[in-house]
C-alpha cells in the first residue's frame, strides 16, 4: 500500500507585517532583518481555528474531495484558540467533518509529526481512507513586539494536506527525536512571550536537523544527491544554508517561503509545499525530503516519493 498527498491548502492573515514596519518600534532595520534571517515581511492578526478552516477547506478541495471523504484529523499548533477544547474539534466543525480529530503539539516540527502519524494511521488495520493534516499558528499573540530577537521573526498562517491511499506516494524513511533538556533556549510560559536563546538555537538546530537527514537519508538508502526536492522549516534563512552545507543538500532544490512569511512554526512546511506546487516543482515519482525542528527542542524529517 503506498500513500499520497492529493491536495494541498492554506491561509494567511490579510495584516502584513514589514520590516519597515517594525522598524517603527524597535532598533532595526530592513537590511539588518534580511541579512540575519531572510524575512521582509510577515502575516499577524489570524486566529488559530480559523486559519486551520480556511486551509483545510482549500485542501480538500484542491484533491477534489468532500468533507464526507475525510477520516481523520490531525491539527497540530502551539497556539491554540483555547485551554480545551482541543483546536481540531473547532476545525472538525467549522469544516464539517465527522470523523476523530486530535491536537499535537511538537512546535515547529508539528507537521512532520503530524504526517508521519498520519501515514502510520492509514497504513493501520481499518485505518481511514484519507486524513486532514492541518498545521496553524497565531504566534503574533505571544510575540513581544518589544524584543527585537523575536519581534522580526514569527508570524501567523496555516497550510494542510490531504493524505489518502494511492498507487502513487510513498514513505521511504523518517527520523524523529527531541531532547527535553534543551526547552530553556527557546519556551513560552503559559500566558507569556516567546523567550529564545538565538545563538545558542541557531547552532543546537544547525546541529539536529542535519543529523536528522542525515539518518534519514540512510534509512531511505540515498545520499543527499538523490533528493528533488528539499521543504525545509522556514525559521531562519542562515539555518536553510548551514544545513545544506553540512549534509550536501542542493539549494538549488531547496524551496523557501520565509521571505514573505517569516517562521510560521508547525504551518512553515505546508506553506513551502504549496509554494513549491503552486510553481510546478512538484511531480509524481519525485524524491521529497521534508524537514523541521523547533522548541523543545524537537525535530523531524520525512524522504518520501511524491
Amino acid at each position: 500500500m503506498t500513500i499520497r498527498v492529493a491536495g494541498i491548502g492554506t491561509a494567511l492573515p490579510e495584516k502584513i507585517v514589514t520590516n519597515d514596519d517594525l522598524a517603527q518600534t524597535i532598533d532595526t532595520n530592513d537590511q539588518w532583518i534580511r541579512e540575519r534571517s531572510g524575512i521582509g515581511q510577515r502575516h499577524v492578526g489570524g486566529v488559530t481555528s480559523e486559519l486551520a478552516t480556511e486551509a483545510g477547506i482549500r485542501a480538500i478541495k484542491n484533491a477534489g474531495l468532500t468533507p464526507d471523504d475525510i477520516g481523520l484529523l490531525i491539527v497540530c499548533t502551539t497556539t491554540p484558540d483555547q485551554q480545551l477544547p482541543a483546536t481540531s474539534a473547532v476545525v472538525q466543525r467549522d469544516i464539517g467533518l465527522n470523523c476523530g480529530a486530535f491536537d499535537i503539539n511538537a512546535v515547529c516540527a508539528g507537521f512532520i509529526y503530524s504526517y508521519v502519524m498520519a501515514y502510520g494511521q492509514i497504513l493501520m488495520p481499518g485505518g481511514p481512507e484519507r486524513v486532514l493534516v492541518i498545521g496553524s499558528e497565531s504566534l503574533s499573540r505571544i510575540v513581544d513586539w518589544d524584543d527585537r530577537g523575536t519581534a522580526i521573526l514569527f508570524g501567523d498562517g496555516a497550510g494542510a494536506a490531504v493524505m489518502e491511499r494511492h498507487e502513487e506516494g510513498e514513505m521511504l524513511a523518517y527520523d524523529l527525536g527531541s531532547n527535553g533538556e534543551l526547552q530553556e533556549i527557546l519556551y513560552a510560559d503559559h500566558g507569556g512571550y516567546i523567550k529564545m536563546e538565538g545563538r545558542e538555537v541557531f547552532k543546537r538546530a544547525v546541529r539536529a536537523v542535519s543529523c536528522s537527514v542525515e539518518i534519514a537519508l540512510e534509512k531511505a538508502g540515498m545520499t543527499a544527491d538523490d533528493i528533488d526536492v528539499v521543504i525545509p522549516h522556514q525559521a531562519n534563512i542562515r539555518i536553510i544554508e548551514a544545513v545544506s552545507q553540512r549534509t550536501g543538500l542542493s539549494m538549488e532544490k531547496t524551496h523557501n517561503v520565509i521571505e514573505f512569511t517569516g517562521n510560521t512554526s508547525s504551518a512553515t512546511i505546508p506553506l513551502t509545499l504549496a509554494e513549491a506546487e503552486r510553481n510546478g516543482a512538484l511531480h509524481p515519482g519525485q524524491i521529497v525530503l521534508m524537514t523541521g525542528f523547533g522548541a523543545g527542542m524537537a525535530w523531524g524529517t520525512a524522504v518520501v516519493r511524491w
